[in-house]
């Protein structure tokens, strides 16, 4: 090989040396760029999941937000608030009121037991029934359960009478009723899965788009403001005149858990 030809091949092995090391130089460049554009959509995501947490954590739940919520009073109500509910005839002289929160498994039992008699005696004209219904159980076991069920109430009540006491027996059976420490009634599923056990309720629409709506939400908060204002401390509790009704059971006063119970207090108090 002559000396030319020798330095042509040290220039050519140079320029290739030099073009392969700018190509890594490139190459290099565009992976730290690309890892620098990846960091700044990492951290732009983790921000925007703080962000987005921080909104969700502040957001007000569906209760705080019933607050603001402009009230709708369902039909069959009267009152400022529409929490005065009254059923049965209007020549009925007398009524019965009774307390009763959604949850509770004493109400469960005291419905179970006499809530027949109530509906029959009342279509009977015997007297008529005011309710108010109360929502402590969520505050002291936790949950909405009580208060998703009162508005589920409301909707019930909007549609008829007949739906309402329908749908609060059939919420208060033994099928249905769960334990005082599960909140099942938190689910618009599963009230509406109740609902369909009633006539006036199977497959209603318009009801079962004010449940999931939460239509009558507000209308449910001030029911429960009703009954913590009207001084009774728990439920079922049932009283006429003034005075609470009680029976004699096992020689210690208590709510009418049976229907003999319930009859026999019934008839007492109409007679005073």
């Amino acid at each position: 090989m002559s000396k030319r030809n020798s330095q042509a091949a040290k220039t050519a092995a140079r320029e290739r040396l030099r073009a392969e090391r700018e190509r890594q130089a490139k190459k290099a460049k565009a992976r730290r760029q690309a890892i620098v554009a990846l960091s700044i959509v990492g951290v732009l995501a983790i921000a925007g999941g703080v962000g987005y947490a921080v909104v969700q954590a502040t957001k007000p739940g569906q209760w705080e937000a019933a607050k603001d919520k402009k009230l709708v009073k369902p039909a069959n109500t009267e009152g400022k608030n529409g929490t005065t509910v009254v059923l049965g005839k209007d020549s009925a002289k007398k009524t019965l009121e009774l307390y009763e929160d959604p949850r509770c498994p004493v109400c469960a039992t005291f419905e179970q037991g006499a809530g027949e008699q109530v509906k029959k005696d009342v279509e009977a004209g015997k007297y008529k029934v005011q309710f108010f219904g109360a929502s402590f159980i969520d505050d002291g076991a936790g949950g909405e359960g009580s208060k998703n069920a009162l508005s589920a109430l409301g909707a019930a009540l909007n549609v008829s009478e007949d739906a309402f006491l329908g749908y609060k027996a059939a919420m208060y059976s033994a099928a249905n009723h769960p334990e005082e420490s599960d909140d099942k009634f938190k689910d618009d599923a599963n009230l509406i899965k109740i609902a369909n056990e009633v006539p006036e309720l199977k497959n209603n629409k318009k009801f079962q788009k004010d449940v999931e709506d939460g239509t009558f939400d507000k209308w449910a908060l001030a029911m429960s403001d009703t009954f913590q204002q009207s001084g009774v401390e728990g439920t079922p509790t049932l009283k006429m005149d003034g005075k609470k009704l009680e029976a004699d059971i096992n020689g210690q006063k208590g709510t009418p858990m049976t229907a003999e119970q319930f009859k026999k207090t019934i008839d007492e108090a109409l007679k005073a």
